[in-house]
């Protein structure tokens, strides 16, 4: 496939080299130092656009793509208030959109466990629920879109919890999600139900980005030929 990186940073970097070991061209890549070439005639000589940016941009940036009819992953966060619009373009487009706030194979698998364990501990009223995620300084939105999706899990599993803060709360139906941004700190989610007696604990730690990367890449190469709007459940085969 021939790709655009939309974002030339850290991350647009990993995804580079993942997707040459891969067999695959990076034909486009888009930063701030040249970005009037993020054009539909550029755009039109690719398979599929990769967009890590940020919060501020990544809203416009998808919807570029969509109107363009580029193929599009997107793993920015932070921007999710505009994900209806971002859908309705889709559709109206006949464009192709995956998004996920988190692309790792591995936290995907853990999205699932996630959803088992609240479902388990529904009617386990003893068990406080709490989140806790770390990860460097440079990362900008806070809780983590990995934190508010595993937040929303356990919301729509466990009736214990109906809204997230990222702050503390004596409130037994708000959910806490604790924030640290640390260096050097890829990432770390943690899911915990605790008692007066024990505590469960569910946690995924990523060493390094190549896992987003690679996701990325992976939803990419089943996006490009696609028409439509799919989740990394899809990507993955791991159904409804």
């Amino acid at each position: 496939m021939k790709i655009a990186l939309i974002g030339y940073g850290k991350m647009g970097k990993i995804i580079e080299q993942v997707a040459v070991s891969r067999g695959h061209q990076i034909a486009l890549k888009i930063d701030l130092e040249n970005i009037d070439a993020f054009n539909q005639e550029n755009l039109s000589t690719v398979d599929v656009a990769i967009e890590f940016t940020s919060p501020h941009t990544a809203f416009e940036n998808v919807l570029k793509c969509i109107k363009f009819q580029t193929p599009v992953v997107c793993g920015s966060t932070g921007w999710l208030n505009h994900i209806s619009e971002v859908e309705e373009s889709c559709n109206n487009n006949e464009g192709s959109f995956i998004y996920a706030s988190n692309f790792s194979v591995g936290v995907n698998i853990f999205f699932e466990l996630n959803k088992k364990l609240a479902q388990l501990m529904a009617g386990q009223i003893q068990y406080e629920i709490s989140i806790k995620e770390i990860h460097h300084t440079q990362k900008k939105d806070a809780p983590s879109g990995t934190a508010i999706t595993l937040a929303e899990d356990i919301m729509a599993n466990n009736s214990q919890k109906n809204k997230w803060v990222n702050d503390q709360s004596n409130k037994f139906n708000e959910l806490v999600i604790t924030s640290e941004r640390v260096d050097p700190y890829p990432g770390l989610h943690e899911v915990i139900y605790q008692s007066e007696i024990d505590e469960i604990i569910i946690s995924h730690k990523a060493h390094n980005r190549n896992g987003f990367a690679l996701g990325a890449v992976l939803a990419a190469e089943f996006i490009h030929d696609k028409k439509g709007i799919f989740t990394m459940k899809d990507v993955l085969g791991f159904g409804n």
